[in-house]
């Protein structure tokens, strides 16, 4: 009887290794990637690029999740309160967690602490364009105009702390010029705007304004990234155009997991999502909409966040102190 007993010990162990192991194997059911912006825009074809790869490295679908609403912080709070099991993460741009934890403050959620990077994922540089109405061929003859006439050359963004109007409230403050700013509800009335000539300028998504370059409605002087961007090679950088050697602004997007998701799950998914980025298919794709691939480690996109929060956040304060 004793060795009955200890038989069925030892199979009871075993199967309770067994269950747990099974247990602990991730993922075991499907994954939400959460995106705070509507179907259709670049940080959305970006992340259902990613999961469609994802998808099939890792054995379970991963769904895009489409929570829309206050500048991505409806999507930011859903993710920070889930479970840090690894199967709700989100697809955002560092530049924007920075910029809402300021001028949407109070937040339900601290935009560092309740969060994990994971990777970085693509980065895109913008496009400074004028109307074909604005007298100006280059970036210095721009700031030329613009000191001529303070606050008379209008921009468009698609809201206050857009990337557009970020992007051109800091090329603005390097060259110590002031613009005037016009906020939409998003990139569509602004770009028909911009186009029709009722505002000047806007510093925009390549794949927005360089149709409307080639056609000739919209007039391109630069590049945001202080290197040519492969995007619109004959522009100049405006580290050049306008003599800012250091000016050197991309958007970029990554991955993040609520806080305390084990390293271990973090590690999958990131050698998943660097997998899926070095693929030349996942490359040419999202080539074609501007982005340029650039995966990374945690630790290297964490360090990334952290410095975006320092500079962005300043910039966020500023706006906040400006009357719009």
């Amino acid at each position: 009887m004793k060795r009955l007993s200890t038989i069925f010990a030892a199979v009871a162990l075993t199967l309770s290794g067994g269950l747990s192991f099974a247990q602990s194997k991730y993922p075991s059911e499907p994954i939400r990637l959460v995106v705070g912006f509507a179907p259709g825009g670049a940080i959305d074809i970006l992340a259902r690029t990613l999961a469609d790869k994802m998808s099939k490295g890792l054995g379970q679908p991963i769904i895009v999740e489409n929570r829309t609403g206050a500048t991505g912080t409806i999507a930011a709070n859903h993710v920070a309160k889930s479970e840090p099991n690894g199967y709700t993460i989100l697809m955002t741009a560092p530049i924007a967690h920075a910029v809402v934890s300021v001028l949407q403050a109070p937040l339900p959620y601290d935009a560092l602490r309740d969060f994990v990077p994971v990777s970085n994922v693509a980065e895109l540089a913008l496009v400074l364009v004028v109307h074909p109405s604005v007298p100006v061929r280059n970036v210095k003859e721009l700031i030329a105009l613009a000191k001529e006439k303070p606050n008379q050359i209008s921009y468009g963004s698609a809201g206050v702390g857009a990337m557009q109007h970020l992007a051109t409230e800091v090329f603005s403050r390097e060259v110590g010029i002031k613009l005037f700013h016009v906020p939409y509800k998003g990139s569509a009335p602004e770009l028909l705007d911009l186009v029709a000539g009722r505002i000047s300028m806007s510093i925009d998504n390549p794949q927005t304004v360089l149709p409307q370059v080639k056609e000739g409605k919209l007039r391109a002087l630069a590049v945001t990234s202080k290197e040519p961007w492969f995007a619109a090679p004959d522009l100049p950088p405006l580290a050049i155009a306008a003599g800012l050697p250091d000016f050197d602004l991309k958007i970029y997007w990554g991955v993040l997991a609520p806080a305390g998701t084990p390293k271990d799950i973090v590690s999958v998914l990131n050698a998943e999502i660097r997998r899926a980025l070095t693929r030349d298919d996942v490359k040419a794709s999202l080539a074609a909409q501007g982005l340029l691939t650039v995966p990374s480690t945690p630790e290297r996109f964490g360090s990334m966040r952290r410095s975006a929060f320092e500079t962005w956040t300043t910039v966020a304060v500023g706006l906040k102190k400006k009357p719009q």
